[in-house]
């Protein structure tokens, strides 16, 4: 299987065709990311970005 084939966190996809049944979206805490820490770094595509919990509890995405 392509790497690109095996992305854990797929790229947003074109809506599915009208009638057909979307997909659930995955629904993850943030408390699972950060596991207690104020910030994670997260690899997509082939970049670094950093997801941040502010000291008034607001989530920021940098890359």
């Amino acid at each position: 299987m392509a790497e690109a084939d095996h992305d854990p966190l797929p790229s947003r996809r074109p809506a599915p065709p009208s009638g057909a049944a979307a997909a659930p979206v995955r629904r993850i805490h943030s408390r699972e990311l950060l596991r207690g820490a104020a910030e994670v770094e997260i690899e997509h595509a082939g970049h670094i970005y950093r997801l941040r919990c502010t000291s008034l509890g607001k989530l920021i995405l940098t890359k």
